[in-house]
């Protein structure tokens, strides 16, 4: 496994394993619904209990979103975002929390920026990491020597579907945690988190996995709980960007308040 020694992200979720229980991860579009409230609503999740910011760059293809973040990222890019707006919004939510702040977006559009360029913006301006979700670790070297160059955490994905070689090969190439696919399929929010993600998570343990987070699905307090009884953290996308899309920060704060209380110690 990598050295994770120098991984704010890693340290995040050490920190919430001693306290005996796991991190939440809280996944917000940048520039939605405008890029000054996605700020806001970034900063609204760390003081509302979040542990690690996941922040997502809109693209024109969202293949692995669900509905509601596809709704989202469409609306961002239709009020005009560009991804050179990444770098000064993560510089402004890096200024105003302490939690690690990571980037998940498809290869594309690094690769149109310049996968070294962007390493470095990114370091530049605060970010931890990148989650590559279309991205596979055989196919990643010239992402691999860019993060590594730019000390940024690299973010791979294992599914159910996943070979063990495949599993191994995720949690050999990654750094801060292995975003651990619950279900097969788009995101979104669902009533039951599938009983997949903890075989999954099993299966990343037998390979060596510091930290396995699960995402996809989960909505609830108490999903957060069953999650990380198994889990080092749990993943929220679709729940936190439907709560800003229908009642603005106030309601996201109240959201993220609910939902991050699943991770307390009692």
């Amino acid at each position: 496994m990598i050295d994770t020694t120098s991984s704010k992200v890693s340290r995040a979720i050490q920190a919430k394993r001693d306290a005996g229980s796991g991190a939440v991860i809280g996944y917000l579009p940048v520039g939605f619904p405008t890029l000054s409230t996605s700020i806001e609503a970034a900063v609204t999740l760390a003081g509302n209990g979040i542990d690690v910011l996941e922040l997502g760059l809109p693209y024109s293809d969202p293949v692995m979103d669900g509905p509601v973040i596809q709704a989202a990222t469409q609306r961002a890019l239709a009020e005009g975002f560009r991804v050179r707006e990444l770098f000064p919004a993560v510089r402004e939510i890096v200024s105003q929390t302490d939690i690690p702040v990571v980037v998940m977006t498809y290869w594309n559009p690094v690769s149109q920026y310049g996968a070294q360029r962007f390493a470095d913006d990114l370091a530049a301006a605060g970010g931890a990491g990148l989650i590559t979700p279309d991205l596979i670790p055989d196919e990643a070297t010239e992402w691999m020597t860019a993060a590594e160059r730019a000390d940024l955490d690299r973010i791979f994905l294992a599914a159910p579907s996943s070979s063990e070689e495949r599993l191994r090969q995720a949690v050999e190439a990654s750094r801060g945690f292995v975003y651990t696919v619950s279900t097969m399929g788009i995101t979104g929010a669902r009533s039951d988190v599938d009983a997949a993600a903890s075989t999954l998570v099993e299966r990343l343990r037998a390979v060596g996995v510091d930290n396995a987070c699960v995402g996809l699905g989960i909505s609830t307090a108490q999903q957060v709980r069953e999650v990380l009884e198994y889990a080092d953290g749990a993943i929220i996308g679709s729940a936190f960007v439907r709560a800003l899309a229908e009642g603005g920060v106030e309601r996201l704060a109240e959201v993220a308040s609910d939902l991050a209380s699943g991770s307390r110690v009692s």
